[in-house]
């Protein structure tokens, strides 16, 4: 027996469709460092307040975190990985390669394997989310060595990732 294929939830809203409050988030965000509404903000879309401050912390997290580039992109490969986000995946794994991330490594997180060979700051990432995600809780001992490397902010900012690719 063949089921009917659904309809696609959440496709993109014609212009002429849009609310008042829809047309001002969508021309806000593709005024950013993104340039035009894609991805996941078609979906959020629905919900114009809840879409602008979303992607207010999706540009600090791509384009404004003071966080090492390529350090911030193996963060959003894990978290990507973990919650599944193929489209997240897809288009991160790109940008984390010209940040400088070993393609092996990115090959590891794919497969749901730990890295082998990655560097000291990629390593302590790994354990941070890695705990975080899976343990729900950071050990003391990954604690204190996150901070050392990246300071509160940035283990905020790190942690903060997983939040932001959960909710996408």
């Amino acid at each position: 027996m063949t089921l009917p294929v659904p309809p696609e939830r959440m496709p993109r809203i014609p212009p002429e469709k849009m609310t008042e409050a829809q047309k001002k988030a969508a021309a806000e965000l593709a005024a950013g460092p993104r340039g035009e509404l894609r991805g996941p903000f078609i979906a959020l879309l629905r919900s114009p307040g809840l879409m602008s401050t979303v992607q207010k912390v999706g540009e600090y997290i791509r384009f404004n975190c003071p966080l090492d580039r390529r350090v911030m992109e193996f963060a959003t490969l894990i978290a990507a990985r973990f919650w599944t986000q193929q489209y997240e995946w897809q288009a991160h794994r790109e940008h984390a390669m010209k940040a400088g991330l070993s393609p092996a490594t990115a090959d590891a997180i794919a497969e749901g394997r730990r890295p082998a060979g990655m560097r000291e700051d990629e390593e302590i990432v790994y354990e941070l989310l890695t705990e975080t995600l899976h343990n729900k809780s950071v050990s003391d001992a990954t604690y204190v060595r996150a901070v050392a490397k990246f300071g509160e902010a940035g283990v905020v900012d790190l942690v903060g990732v997983t939040g932001y690719y959960l909710l996408l």
